[in-house]
């Protein structure tokens, strides 16, 4: 069984600051360490994106999820959901038409690197997370 069957794999853009962040908050409400990470430009992200014949997407978080993969804002609502505590609660919002969604969606990601700036290589995870973050097979 492969780490993306065992665990919700989460594919971001690791230059993006926002982005890095997100996942950041993750790994701090994520106490049982379900949740693993692969920047979208690292070996791994590029060996899952093709593994699940998922074109790069820079411009989209992917969630892979029992052998399913979402993309837009689907990936963001359902890691959401999956999550402790309060955060639970945005799930509810899938009600919401996906076309919607997603047109919000895009509006955010073409805008992120303007408005929370973006890194020149991808993050490094501390130690005490690195654990969490794909490497290549």
């Amino acid at each position: 069984m492969t780490d993306d069957q065992r665990h919700f794999v989460i594919l971001f853009d690791g230059v993006c600051n926002f982005c890095n962040g997100s996942v950041q908050f993750i790994i701090r409400r994520d106490r049982k360490g379900r949740f693993r990470f692969a920047s979208l430009q690292s070996s791994a992200g590029k060996q899952l994106l093709a593994r699940h014949r998922i074109r790069e997407q820079a411009d989209s978080i992917v969630l892979i999820e029992n052998g399913s993969c979402f993309t837009e804002s689907t990936a963001v609502l359902r890691i959401a959901g999956r999550m402790s505590g309060i955060w639970k609660i945005a799930a509810i919002l899938l009600v919401i038409p996906k076309p919607i969604r997603d047109c919000l969606y895009r509006y955010f990601a073409r805008n992120r690197y303007r408005w929370f700036g973006k890194q020149e290589a991808c993050m490094i995870p501390a130690e005490e997370t690195r654990k969490r973050f794909l490497s290549v097979d």
